[in-house]
């Protein structure tokens, strides 16, 4: 069952371009079935994986008969697992500038891509995130109709206007049932289609220790991957916090040095990623420790053994910020924080483009959203920021316009 990527208007739009397009993610996104979904919608194309040793050994060690079988004479050329390949973008670069093709390429991780093709492909190649699905894509399947209610009401950060939500406290209460699940089980595809929770966890079980099996050994070549098991739910438990390294080195047994390789392993293979300080002072405001995020809350909530809803959790603002963390990456925004080193605190910046700022305040009940210090302080410093609150629970009849956005964190796109 194919349930519709973003991504793929995004890729079509350079389907007659001359660049090679690169579509990376986590293992189990999606990228094979992307791939699968373009390829099928072409004539003149050709399908191959480098899973398949016999296509893998003759492009690498017989370029030109692998040109003959598989290049000459098509339009298209889609190759999918990439990063098997030790020498594949210099090979690559060999067949696009001899024979011009088209060429789709996918690999499930970064790391792979950048050392084993980008360097050679400066100037000719596309590269494409594809995440785990976005909240707009589940509720697109699952519930149609409630789908076109929620695009209609929902709020483009990018094109911040001052008009009140109107949308029904029913309406609302349905789309936060579907929240409710997204940000217990996450977007992984087969998470999604899974009909029960029992396997829902089985599910997510495999999917991590698939990554020890593959990503972390193929990589890492690691024979003591519990270190890196612990570091994995250290960081788990740090979420929404700044890093604190020397915590971390103490908790996984390892080094400063291989603390910063590991943590960079992590977020190229799209297990965790890291945010940075905003700051324009130096003196006053932090400039170095970054926060973390997990990528997608399925495999967090995995990872900490917890898939209580958040109704249920005591302390759940961690697990809330991650849900819009990674609704906003999905969704192309340039993410930082702001703190200050007097420990004053702002949970999202997004930086829009032509001076623009918008500083993001989460909350997990309306009644909870004020001016306060944080906010103050900020706004004195950056005069220019649009002010956004998003939160959990409640309706929020009135705000002051002009002056901040008030929206469910349902709506927020």
């Amino acid at each position: 069952m194919y349930i519709e990527r973003k991504l793929e208007g995004t890729i079509l739009k350079y389907i007659d371009s001359p660049e090679i397009i690169a579509i990376v993610g986590a293992r189990r996104s999606g990228k094979t079935t992307l791939l699968n979904r373009i390829y099928n919608s072409l004539n003149n194309a050709v399908y191959l994986t480098f899973e398949d040793q016999k296509v893998l050994n003759l492009f690498e060690k017989d370029t030109d008969n692998f040109i003959k079988l598989y290049v000459e004479g098509k339009k298209y050329i889609f190759i999918d697992e990439f990063q098997y390949a030790k020498n594949g973008g210099k090979i690559l670069k060999y067949i696009y500038d001899l024979h011009h093709v088209k060429m789709f390429i996918s690999g499930s991780s970064a790391i792979d891509l950048t050392v084993n093709a980008l360097k050679f492909l400066v100037g000719r190649i596309f590269v494409f995130n594809l995440y785990p699905f976005d909240f707009e894509e589940i509720l697109s399947f699952k519930n149609p109709d409630l789908f076109k209610i929620y695009q209609k009401e929902k709020r483009d950060l990018k094109k911040i206007n001052r008009n009140e939500i109107i949308i029904s406290e029913d309406v609302l209460s349905q789309i936060k049932k579907y929240y409710d699940e997204y940000i217990v089980w996450g977007g992984y595809p087969r998470v999604v289609l899974a009909k029960n929770d029992e396997e829902r966890k089985e599910i997510l079980k495999n999917i991590y220790n698939t990554y020890f099996l593959r990503e972390v050994k193929n990589i890492l070549g690691l024979v003591d991957d519990y270190k890196l098991a612990n570091l994995i739910k250290g960081l788990a438990l740090q979420v929404g916090n700044l890093i604190d390294y020397g915590e971390l080195c103490n908790l996984s047994g390892v080094s400063y040095p291989t603390l910063k390789r590991y943590l960079n392993f992590l977020n190229k293979t799209y297990i965790c990623d890291f945010i940075r300080p905003f700051f324009k002072n130096k003196r006053t405001e932090v400039v170095k420790n970054p926060k973390i995020y997990f990528i997608d809350t399925g495999l967090l909530n995995h990872i900490t053994e917890d898939f209580r809803y958040l109704n249920d959790r005591p302390e759940s603002g961690s697990l809330l910020e991650n849900v819009i963390y990674q609704q906003l990456i999905k969704s192309d925004y340039k993410v930082n924080y702001w703190r200050t080193k007097a420990k004053n605190e702002i949970d999202f910046i997004l930086s829009l483009g032509d001076g623009r700022i918008v500083a993001m305040e989460v909350k997990k009940n309306a009644d909870k959203i004020k001016i306060d210090k944080s906010i103050a302080l900020f706004k004195n410093k950056y005069p220019e920021t649009e002010l956004v609150f998003v939160y959990y629970k409640g309706i929020v009849k009135e705000y002051r316009v002009g002056e901040n956005q008030i929206m469910p964190i349902e709506l927020v796109s």
